[in-house]
Parts: C-alpha cells; sequence; structure tokens
C-alpha cells in the first residue's frame, strides 16, 4: 500500500511539475515579456532619482537640447574660469571688485538634453561697450530658440560662430526636475564657490599653490 502511495505522489508531482513548463508562452512563470523591467520601474517601485551631480558645460554638439524659459532659472553674475583644467568657478559678489582682471561676466542658463541630463550652460555676456563675438553672440540666440525646440550647437569654424539645428520630429517636452534655482546652483557649483580670498583656486591663481 506505502508503494502505491509513493507512485501516486511522485506521479501528482511530475504531472504539476510538467503542467508548469509546458504552458502557453503567456503564462509560463519565465516568461521573458513578464519579467522585463518596465520604464517607469522607479515609480512603481517607489524610489525617485535624486539629482546629485549638475556639470558647469557647453552643450554636447551631438545632443539637442533645450532651455528653461523661465527666467527664474538663469543668471547674469561673473565667473572665474581656469580653461585648461575646463573648470568655472561662482564668485560672491563681495569679491568682484579684487578681481576685475580675472572675472568674465556671463549668463547660467538651465539646460536639459534628450537623456534627462540636467547642466548648467554658461554663455559670455556683451563687453561694456555692447560689443560681443559672433560665438557667444551666436550662442544666446541658439538658447533663446531653445526656450521652445529642441535643439542642437555645432561649431562652424569657418563662419566663426554657431549653426543651429533644430529637431525635425514630434519629441515630447523635457521632464524639469522640481528643484529650486537656488538649488541647482548649489548642486553644479559644489566645492567650486569663491567666498574668500584664501580660497584654493584663488590662491593657484596667486601661486601659492
Amino acid at each position: 500500500m506505502a508503494n502505491i502511495d509513493s507512485t501516486a505522489t511522485n506521479s501528482a508531482q511530475s504531472d504539476l511539475f510538467s503542467e508548469a513548463f509546458n504552458k502557453p508562452t503567456g503564462s509560463n512563470l519565465f516568461d521573458p515579456a513578464t519579467l522585463r523591467l518596465s520604464q517607469n520601474f522607479g515609480e512603481s517601485a517607489g524610489v525617485k532619482k535624486l539629482v546629485t551631480t549638475i556639470p558647469v558645460r557647453k552643450p554636447n554638439k551631438q545632443d539637442f537640447i533645450r532651455v528653461h524659459a523661465d527666467p527664474a532659472y538663469r543668471l547674469e553674475t561673473a565667473v572665474l574660469e581656469f580653461k585648461e583644467e575646463r573648470e568655472t568657478y561662482l564668485v560672491a559678489p563681495a569679491l568682484w571688485s579684487e578681481l576685475p582682471s580675472e572675472l568674465t561676466p556671463k549668463v547660467l542658463f538651465t539646460a536639459i538634453n534628450r537623456q534627462k541630463v540636467l547642466f548648467v550652460g554658461p554663455v559670455r555676456l556683451p563687453g561694456e561697450d555692447g560689443r560681443h563675438d559672433e560665438w557667444n553672440a551666436s550662442a544666446l540666440e541658439a538658447a533663446s530658440m531653445a526656450h521652445k525646440d529642441w535643439i542642437r550647437l555645432s561649431a562652424n569654424m569657418s563662419l566663426g560662430a554657431y549653426e543651429v539645428y533644430q529637431a525635425t520630429g514630434a519629441l515630447p517636452e523635457p521632464e524639469w526636475p522640481e528643484m529650486e534655482f537656488g538649488k541647482i546652483l548649489e548642486i553644479a557649483f559644489k566645492g567650486r564657490f569663491i567666498t574668500d580670498l584664501d580660497h584654493p583656486a584663488l590662491r593657484r591663481l596667486r601661486g601659492e599653490i
């Protein structure tokens, strides 16, 4: 009797195992279509992506970008640049009079690319005489166009200015992070905000380090 019960149990388990792996693909526990992550996995899993790095740079030449249209998300200010190191420092207004020959007036735009990478784009402002070189004049014009259109910038050395290409597809509107401009600046210039004359960047400028 025990052998008969054992045989029946094994047969039943075998039938269940066979049934599980011979169902149509739609109900297969190991169907890749049911196991693949969705594009909004972070939202469905209750995870929120935090913005901890915001580069300060020109847009990459392959990137289509948008610029935040709200004037509250741009700033005309003075920055200190180390071009060889490609470093840009924000300088506190109290120090501007101490560094007149080292600072460059720029407007800082809040921008984003198609990969949802947020960045701060600096563009040089016209001088006190109102004159502006074509490179920066064309960059300012492009930033204005990017308020409502996805654009890409390409440097034309023969022209001496940037050429602007507008996306021809029906691209969706950018998804701007819920973040105030002050917080964007804080992240973008983390470790690169000069508030006193003993800042390492100024000491390097004076040849002390």
